[in-house]
């Protein structure tokens, strides 16, 4: 059984100028340890297709099945402790709380999650894991550079041990360098964890890292 399954998935978004079709019935199936890329053109669906799998947006139509469950069956709250529990998303913005030192956004799910011992050990494991010395533990993010950010939003994506690693555009904002470096901690996530990694992307270098690359155009897979 699948992890991630997208049977006849169509998005639809109603505009005044007309509907805009996101995604045209999609089937997709994503096993356990995968590591899947998607590629396409701007507007071909791509960030539509990682929202759904989160669970942060809904189809128009279709069933989109995660870990067994079909999302349209479950309630907000239900689908807010899935995102919570099993899944860890990464951003090209990195969306890191300004005011929060860089420990403090890494063990912010953890309190969401209602855990108070061990959070701030727990937090400072996963940054030491992801390259973060220390020293920048009491930095805010704005006094860090942009792959030390990312490697924080990585930390804190990892935090709650979640099944799944949803990525949109992770090396986006970061220099050559430093967005392989960033790839090659995901893809070590990916082997030595097992997690799951479906990670959306521009850049045809990062096909090395994925065992199937999946290419978006106008909402459709080709």
């Amino acid at each position: 059984m699948p992890v991630i399954r997208f049977d006849n998935v169509t998005k639809v978004y109603p505009l005044p100028a007309g509907d805009v079709v996101a995604l045209a019935g999609i089937d997709l199936d994503i096993e356990e340890g995968e590591f899947i890329l998607v590629m396409g053109p701007s507007g071909s669906g791509k960030s539509t297709l990682l929202n759904i799998m989160g669970s942060l947006d809904v189809p128009t139509s279709g069933e989109v099945t995660i870990a067994g469950k079909q999302i349209s069956r479950m309630t907000d709250d239900e689908l807010t402790l899935m995102r919570r529990d099993h899944i860890g998303f990464v951003f090209q913005q990195f969306n890191l709380i300004p005011l929060l030192s860089v420990v403090e956004n890494v063990e912010y799910p953890l309190i969401l999650r209602g855990r108070k011992s061990g959070s701030r050990e727990r937090a400072e494991e996963v940054l030491r894991s992801v390259g973060i010395t220390e020293t920048h533990f009491t930095h805010k993010p704005g006094e860090l550079s942009g792959g030390q950010q990312q490697r924080a939003a990585i930390a804190r994506a990892l935090v709650n041990s979640p099944d799944f690693l949803l990525c949109d555009e992770p090396t986006g904002n970061l220099d050559t360098k430093t967005g392989t470096a960033i790839m090659d901690l995901i893809a070590q996530m990916n082997r030595e964890e097992g997690k799951t990694v479906v990670t959306v992307t521009h850049d045809p270098r990062m096909t090395a890292y994925a065992d199937r690359t999946i290419q978006l155009v106008d909402g459709r897979v080709v």
